[in-house]
């Protein structure tokens, strides 16, 4: 396995290059667990996902790769979802979520973004652990993650 310097380096080159890199890319498994992470950063952001739109989401991954693209291991990354924003985290959505999208999604949890879904609305559309992909992170509450990363320090970027 690659160490995550090496890992970023070539998702970097994926989103320069565009999606035909991603097949290439996911040839290694990643682990999830950050290495890198804690007060060693000079940055950290967190973006509010609660919406399913495809044009919202794809701004919301495109900067997230952005700021990995510019910042690579000086920045911790987490992606809060909550009400529509889950589906992007769901094995099985109940809304549309492209394979584009999903593949993104996927592919920027590999170079060690966060994803936090909001324990309230799991329960609320009937979804246990197992119904997410399986590096998505649970937490109780999603406005609740957002304060609390604000008060670690975490810059807020809401769409």
């Amino acid at each position: 396995m690659q160490e995550p310097s090496k890992q970023r380096r070539g998702f970097m080159r994926w989103l320069a290059g565009g999606v035909g890199m991603l097949a290439l890319s996911r040839t290694v498994e990643a682990d999830h667990t950050p290495t890198h992470f804690g007060d060693k950063v000079s940055h950290k952001l967190v973006y509010q996902c609660n919406k399913a739109d495809p044009e919202y989401l794809g701004h919301i991954l495109f900067s997230t790769g952005a700021m990995l693209r510019k910042y690579g291991d000086d920045i911790w990354l987490v992606v809060t979802c909550f009400g529509p924003g889950l589906q992007i985290l769901g094995k099985h959505p109940t809304r549309p979520i492209s394979q584009d999208i999903r593949d993104r999604v996927v592919s920027l949890a590999d170079y060690g973004v966060h994803f936090h879904a909001c324990g309230n609305t799991m329960t609320a559309l009937g979804w246990k652990k197992e119904d997410l992909l399986e590096f998505a992170e649970v937490v109780p509450i999603g406005v609740d993650d957002l304060m609390q990363l604000q008060e670690k320090h975490f810059a807020y970027v809401s769409w």
